[in-house]
C-alpha cells in the first residue's frame, strides 16, 4: 500500500496545482492543508486500526470544507 502512495506521490507536480488554469481559481490553502490532514489520518487508521487519535484528525481535516458551505462570495 506505501509503495502504490509513493509512486502516485512522486509523479505529482505540485508547481502546477498552483497555477491559474483558465477559469478555474487556484487551490485555496484551506482546502489543500484539509486535504492533507485527511489523507494523514487515513494512512494513520490503515496503519494503527481506528483509534480515537486517527478520528479526530480526519474531523479536524473536514472542518474547513464542512464550514466553506456557508462563504459567501
Amino acid at each position: 500500500m506505501k509503495e502504490l502512495l509513493l509512486k502516485l506521490l512522486s509523479n505529482f507536480d505540485l508547481t502546477q496545482i498552483f497555477k491559474t488554469k483558465g477559469d478555474l481559481r487556484r487551490w485555496s490553502a484551506k482546502r489543500s492543508v484539509g486535504g492533507f490532514i485527511v489523507m494523514t489520518a487515513c494512512i494513520h487508521i490503515l496503519e494503527n486500526d481506528l483509534t480515537w487519535q486517527g478520528v479526530a484528525l480526519a474531523f479536524v481535516g473536514i472542518i474547513p470544507l464542512c464550514l466553506s458551505f456557508y462563504e459567501k462570495n
